[in-house]
């Protein structure tokens, strides 16, 4: 290990250790007021933690690195959210300290989970699924045949403007108070960045690879699969990282609007007018992290199906 990495992880292990003293203070638990110790303290943890994170963002060691930066980055953040809102005695109504969303999780963590399989694995990964597969299907056949384009395209951008709180009530109307009205909401909100991506990436591929396919006569259908999605991968792939963050924002959008008695978004909605904060927080995280994690995935999808390709190269 190189001396600047031990210098660092001495710098970690110090702040981390004083971080967990100053948060078992009288002033830190909410128990006296905070004095001016106190906040000469925090001032100088937060600058040991700044060395910490910059020295650690310095490491050359590739993703993993970056990845424990990140993390560090996050975990500074909590601690600070959960010192200050507790010093400052804010309300737990306007913010709620990260250790009482923690407990709210804690304590209602099957009804959570209930909300996660009803929004998350019912309404949005069927929804992302249909509509990112449409507007590949529909971006294929618009390339195949051009002169779909000038009466397809239109329609297609006239679905991307239509405001997502005038949909939601109507699909609720068609399709009912269960999920198959959100999935239809998730379907307009990721059909027309999948189909628009696509078309970008079908014209990605240069002139003399096409012209090459071209002189072997190879068929649309062999220039499509051997040549031109290939160099639409990095496009496709762009629209289903956006779409995966639509589908969650849609799907949980929706169920304002009429939902049964689970799913992430009646229960932010339900709990929010019963002022419990933190239960609201907590299922936001589940969503939160739900997002991060789905983002993460299709990361590394794309890295090994596009592994050739520049930007994936540089990444």
């Amino acid at each position: 290990m190189k001396r600047s990495t031990q210098i660092t992880a001495i710098w970690i292990a110090v702040g981390l250790g004083l971080a967990a003293l100053l948060l078992s203070t009288p002033a830190a638990t909410g128990q006296a007021p905070p004095s001016a110790g106190f906040w000469l303290a925090t001032g100088a943890l937060a600058l040991l933690a700044m060395q910490s994170i910059r020295r650690m963002a310095a490491i050359e060691g590739g993703r993993l690195v970056g990845l424990l930066t990140a993390a560090l980055f996050g975990i500074w953040t909590v601690y600070f959210w959960q010192l200050l809102v507790v010093a400052f005695e804010v309300p737990r109504v306007l913010l709620p300290p990260p250790s009482l969303i923690l407990r709210a999780m804690a304590e209602h963590g099957a009804m959570l989970w209930g909300d996660f399989v009803q929004t998350v694995l019912k309404a949005v990964l069927l929804g992302w699924a249909l509509g990112s597969g449409l507007g590949f299907a529909v971006a294929v056949a618009i390339d195949r045949m051009p002169f779909l384009q000038r009466g397809l395209l239109p329609l297609a951008s006239l679905t991307s403007t239509i405001p997502l709180v005038a949909v939601a009530p109507i699909a609720v109307m068609w399709f009912g108070f269960e999920w198959q009205s959100k999935a239809a909401v998730v379907v307009l909100m990721t059909f027309f960045p999948m189909l628009v991506s696509t078309l970008a990436g079908l014209k990605a591929a240069g002139k003399l690879e096409r012209e090459l396919m071209f002189s072997y006569a190879a068929s649309y259908g062999r220039t499509l699969l051997a040549l031109r999605l290939p160099a639409a991968l990095p496009f496709m792939f762009a629209a289903l990282k956006v779409n995966a963050t639509l589908a969650l924002i849609g799907a949980i959008v929706a169920e304002f609007f009429g939902s049964p008695t689970s799913g992430l978004g009646f229960r932010i909605s339900t709990e929010a007018s019963r002022m419990n904060m933190a239960l609201v927080w907590g299922a936001i995280v589940v969503a939160a992290v739900t997002g991060s994690l789905a983002y993460a995935v299709l990361v590394q999808l794309e890295r090994r199906a596009a592994f050739w390709h520049p930007s994936v190269r540089a990444a």
